[in-house]
């Protein structure tokens, strides 16, 4: 019976870990195509090393290495692999909760300093326009149906067209006028604030199974004597 529901609990761990790697590797695929299509240094010049596709990057390299780990050591017995993973699993975990319990913490300095880049990237485009920079501010006006950071007014006498609802020339009547992008974004942040918070918690109650997991394993192999003894 015992050794039927380690068997169990040994091929459920190949599973998921083997699931966990496919996301990983969209993950990472979903932050190449965002480093190819998008350039964040347009809206946001001083916080363009901290891009969305590195993170992407990061975080889908980090996944697919830890599930092939866990895939591996639960195949494999492997005691080693096992014990690393357990171990990585519990420094993300810890990672996860620094960075959230941070963005609670320093969340009106966060916003302070997205705004005041904001304001940077708008006012290089007014500087030189007629670049890339000027297709990222106007994408992002036309999906978020915004102007400016704070209003139509940040753009002074060249508004773009994209923050008109035909024509500039002809008919000057702007997508939410009184409505900046800036509040916009901070808007879409708070109707998903509760979904990230449960996403994150779901993440860590995960985290743990597959640590018990890794652990009852590993300890079962070293009771036995079992699988690899690296």
């Amino acid at each position: 019976m015992a050794q039927g529901c380690l068997k169990c609990l040994k091929y459920t761990m190949c599973v998921a870990n083997f699931l966990c790697f496919l996301c990983g590797v969209a993950v990472l695929g979903f932050g190449v195509y965002i480093m190819v299509n998008f350039e964040m240094a347009a809206l946001t010049p001083t916080l363009a090393t901290f891009k969305v596709a590195n993170a992407l990057l990061i975080s889908g390299i980090i996944i697919t290495c830890v599930s092939f780990l866990g895939f591996v050591g639960a195949l494999k017995e492997n005691r080693c692999l096992l014990l690393t993973f357990f171990l990585l699993l519990f420094l993300l975990m810890l990672v996860e909760l620094t960075a959230a319990c941070l963005l609670l913490m320093y969340e009106a300095k966060i916003s302070e300093l997205v705004q005041t880049d904001l304001k940077k990237g708008l006012d290089q485009v007014k500087q030189k326009p007629g670049n890339s920079s000027d297709v990222m501010w106007d994408l992002v006006q036309q999906r978020l149906d915004c102007c400016g950071v704070e209003n139509v007014t940040d753009w002074g006498e060249k508004v773009p067209e994209s923050c008109c609802k035909n024509n500039c020339t002809t008919n000057r009547v702007y997508r939410n006028k009184l409505q900046g992008c800036l509040p916009v974004m901070k808007n879409i942040f708070e109707e998903h604030f509760l979904i990230t918070g449960i996403s994150v918690i779901v993440l860590c109650i995960i985290e743990v199974w597959g640590m018990c997991f890794a652990m009852t394993l590993y300890c079962h192999i070293s009771r036995s004597g079992l699988g690899y003894k690296l």
